[in-house]
């Protein structure tokens, strides 16, 4: 497809796609290839998922967006088909690592970065609906936000707005809710309401509203 010039290998494998470590001409790279099939759980052969060029190119706009307006994510390169690639995060020891898989030494100043990388994908019309550590990688010693798929744009004023506003609300709740159980292992709080109704002052004052 063009998108590299050499692949050196698989740096994860995910549940819909897998993400290999490649370059262009010399230029590393992470490329992320959604799976074009998948086993049927009814027994006979493989599922063919149309859907798969329609997650990449959702997944590279709304991590376009988040880069355009200075968010902490990896900066988007080209999309073909079923693939997208992006700037790779890491160093000569390998990829960075996801902040599930990290032991942090200062839990509550990784968490206010967290937190204001959060606040920056807001300002740049994005909310991730799929906030855990598992979507957090930590390289150069902050948190790069990844997986953008199922994002929703916010910036925009397009669709039923208090509808987007209610499915924020809910993405947002849901994902404070899964870095409390991260952070419950240094025993450290998150203000999830306080986080939450700031962010959705941010929606806010894109002109969506809640329902009348």
């Amino acid at each position: 497809s063009g998108m590299a010039t050499r692949v050196d290998g698989l740096i994860s494998a995910g549940k819909e796609a897998d993400v290999y470590l490649a370059s262009y001409k010399g230029a590393p790279l992470a490329i992320k290839v959604y799976r074009l099939y998948r086993t049927s759980h009814k027994g006979g052969g493989p599922i063919k998922l149309d859907s798969t060029g329609w997650l990449a190119a959702r997944e590279y706009e709304m991590t376009r967006q988040a880069w355009k307006g200075g968010a902490r994510v990896p900066a988007p390169a080209r999309r073909v088909e079923n693939m997208l690639s992006m700037r790779y995060l890491g160093d000569e020891s390998g990829p960075a690592p996801r902040l599930h898989d990290i032991e942090l030494e200062e839990p509550e100043k990784f968490l206010d970065e967290v937190l204001a990388g959060l606040e920056g994908l807001l300002s740049a019309g994005v909310v991730h609906t799929d906030m855990s550590a598992f979507n957090i990688l930590v390289h150069e010693g902050k948190p790069w936000f990844i997986d953008f798929s199922d994002a929703l744009r916010v910036d925009r004023n397009d669709g039923s707005l208090w509808r987007r506003l209610e499915e924020s609300a809910v993405a947002l709740r849901r994902g404070m809710n899964a870095l409390q159980v991260y952070f419950r292992r240094y025993d450290v709080a998150v203000d999830s309401e306080s986080f939450v109704s700031r962010a959705l002052e941010t929606i806010e004052k894109y002109g969506v509203r809640e329902r009348p």
